[in-house]
């Protein structure tokens, strides 16, 4: 069933879009579905956060469905701040705009997802099941693009700044406690960025991400000889 949570429970959802009915139809077609629930809904990225900040364990979601372009916090920035404060809630970008850049930001912020807000319900469904399963999901039209432009999840480089920092720290030998100091976050925040990248890079054991970011660091240097 889609959505249903290891727990046989459903998978809770939260959902941000400034336009109301938007979220309606999203809701609507979601309610459908015995494996999710729509726990909360946002008209921006700071509510929801504030939202999430408050909300009890019970109702804390599994997958945050977000739009791109809303006032105040846009659905990228509200993105990456998710991913770094809540690692677990997988993102789905559901949006109006098919410009690569708009995905390749999406994808860097932390997102699995990228669905155009034109597209058929069944297009969400299947991108909210591939998303919730930890895998990624482009709308057909946006991955056929994507191969035009001979391009790929990977070549949209998945990893976030953040990520990207604190890989490289690995490559230099760093242990969690020194990138923890240098970057002024907690032990407990780096380990689960460890764990974000082994995720993302299909990697399994800790000495295979050791290994990755020494070569990564090593083939850094090199291009900037």
């Amino acid at each position: 069933m889609i959505g249903t949570m290891p727990s046989g429970g459903p998978a809770r959802v939260l959902l941000v879009d400034d336009h109301v009915l938007v979220r309606d139809g999203i809701r609507m077609h979601l309610s459908l579905q015995p494996g999710l629930q729509v726990v909360a809904e946002a008209g921006d990225g700071q509510s929801a956060l504030d939202w999430l900040a408050g909300a009890p364990t019970q109702t804390m979601p599994a997958l945050a469905i977000t739009d791109i372009g809303m006032a105040g916090m846009s659905g990228i920035a509200f993105t990456e701040a998710l991913h770094t404060r809540y690692p677990a809630i997988a993102v789905l970008v559901v949006s109006m705009h098919d410009n690569l850049e708009y995905v390749r930001q999406a994808v860097q912020a932390g997102a699995r997802g990228y669905v155009l807000k034109d597209a058929p319900a069944g297009e969400l469904l299947a991108a909210i099941e591939a998303v919730l399963g930890g895998h990624m999901f482009f709308s057909a039209s946006i991955a056929r693009r994507m191969a035009q432009a001979e391009a790929s999840p990977l070549a949209l480089d998945p990893l976030t700044p953040r990520e990207r920092d604190i890989l490289a720290r690995i490559g230099q030998g760093m242990a969690n406690k020194e990138i923890a100091g240098a970057l002024g976050l907690s032990v407990r925040t780096v380990e689960t960025h460890r764990l974000n990248l082994k995720r993302k890079l299909g990697i399994e054991s800790r000495a295979a991400l050791v290994k990755y970011a020494v070569e990564q660091v090593g083939s850094e240097a090199v291009e900037k000889l």
